[in-house]
């Protein structure tokens, strides 16, 4: 297996918990479920895992853009999970009812398989070792499972992320700047991704860089 490193932005602190709370997320948050909508309108199935799910966003999304499917959240820090949890208490019972909350950090063999969709958004520049993300779908997907993982994209230069950073920060509050820029200097480049995924044997998914800060990988495995 794999070593694993718990990454100081896995977001545990109470203060960044808190910023994230408050921060609103539902523009993007919202955008990347419509994109996802687009891309695969016969849907994602019916059992969906949002693998780093956060505070819940994209799967309390999921729930009410989709009225049949179940979404699994996995996360491993326990106070988004609390936050996640929260969230999802606002919603109908029909849709809390098809929300599910694990703690888990990856690698863990002891996650379920069978989906029909994995999804992420913001998890990959957490993974110090990007081979355990791959293989963790791999493990947890069903045949003709869909992919679709967004996170940040590494700036080109040093430049353009202070100039990123300087962007963030005029709404943020300075935990957020933080984390952000942290999120910025882990991230990877599109080039980089493609070459975890020829090596992860996942030639089915693509790599397509979105906006000035993003990658999308997507796809439908075999």
């Amino acid at each position: 297996m794999l070593n694993r490193q718990i990454e100081p932005e896995l977001m545990n602190a109470t203060d960044q918990v808190e910023a994230y709370a408050a921060a609103d997320f539902s523009q993007s948050d919202q955008a990347l479920v419509e994109w996802i909508a687009q891309r695969f309108p016969a849907g994602l199935g019916d059992r969906v895992i949002d693998l780093g799910c956060g505070p819940g966003n994209i799967a309390l999304l999921l729930v009410q853009r989709w009225q049949q499917i179940e979404v699994v959240g996995v996360d491993g820090a326990p106070k988004m999970l609390a936050l996640a949890q929260e969230y999802a208490k606002c919603l109908g019972s029909d849709q809390a009812r098809r929300l599910d909350w694990q703690q888990a950090c990856l690698p863990d063999p002891t996650l379920p398989g069978g989906f029909s969709a994995v999804v992420s958004n913001s998890l990959l520049h957490h993974l110090h070792e990007p081979a355990v993300l791959w293989d963790c779908i791999k493990q947890v997907a069903a045949p003709g499972c869909v992919v679709v993982i967004h996170d940040l994209r590494r700036p080109h230069s040093e430049e353009e992320l202070q100039q990123l950073v300087e962007l963030h920060a005029a709404t943020a509050p300075p935990v957020l700047k933080r984390d952000y820029e942290a999120s910025l200097r882990a991230a990877f480049n599109a080039e980089e991704v493609q070459q975890q995924l020829q090596q992860a044997q996942l030639p089915q998914l693509k790599v397509m860089e979105r906006e000035d800060r993003y990658l999308t990988v997507w796809g439908q495995l075999a």
